[in-house]
């Protein structure tokens, strides 16, 4: 009898993990985009790139993809070794993400968006940071490229911690609360610290759980590089 061909289940689905990760990089971009724009305080990688922009009066954009780069050298370090593959969609991701809230941001700015009732504008900055744990989880989950602040939480969450979301986002959190604080001591300003900001710090990790188990719960984390 003849044999019948293996087929490799995860190239198999190859088309519907591009679309799970084209999904989960606009949800992100939406969801950073809303949180700068609303002045009510961003996720805590973003919230840093705000301030150091502010400080130096470099573009926001270009902070962003100054602070993937930072991010990629951590990474590196904690994998203990150099992929050209993950360096090579670390800058894809970046620089696409980068590109999409700087645009997003500008639009939503142009919308008034930050001129409604404070009690909605809070709401929606909590919608903000509730889509970026969302996105997080789905694009960890299939793991073609990923942000490297988001895979430096990946790494720490399945090397240290046991795959525990809340304790692995909360010790990510400590290089972007870093910056923040250095850049407030220097410009005595803070921006896109807030409410939001608070409820990222606290909940974002948990949220990231939630929909790891809520959200295409039939995808799991594949292919960890650790």
């Amino acid at each position: 009898m003849e044999k019948q061909p293996v087929i490799n289940a995860y190239h198999h689905d190859m088309p519907l993990m591009i679309g799970y990760f084209i999904f989960s990089i606009i949800l992100n971009s939406f969801g950073n985009a809303l949180t700068v724009s609303l002045n009510l305080g961003s996720a805590l990688w973003t919230a840093a790139a705000v301030n150091i922009a502010h400080a130096t009066l470099i573009p926001l954009s270009f902070v962003l993809v100054l602070e993937g780069i930072f991010a990629i050298i951590v990474n590196l370090v904690l994998v203990g070794k150099i992929s050209p593959r993950r360096v090579a969609g670390y800058l894809i991701f970046m620089f696409s993400f980068a590109y999409l809230v700087g645009l997003l941001s500008r639009e939503f700015v142009l919308l008034g968006i930050g001129n409604l009732p404070l009690t909605i504008r809070v709401v929606l900055d909590c919608v903000g940071i509730i889509c970026i744990a969302t996105a997080i989880s789905i694009y960890q989950r299939v793991n073609l490229i990923l942000h490297p602040c988001d895979d430096m939480m990946q790494i720490i969450r399945f090397k240290f911690f046991r795959g525990n979301p809340v304790v692995a986002q909360l010790a990510s959190f400590f290089i972007p609360i870093a910056a923040i604080i250095i850049t407030v001591i220097s410009n005595r300003q803070i921006f896109a610290v807030n409410v939001g900001t608070v409820f990222s710090l606290l909940f974002q990790g948990y949220f990231v759980g939630v929909a790891d188990r809520r959200v295409l719960p039939s995808l799991k984390h594949r292919k960890l590089d650790i």
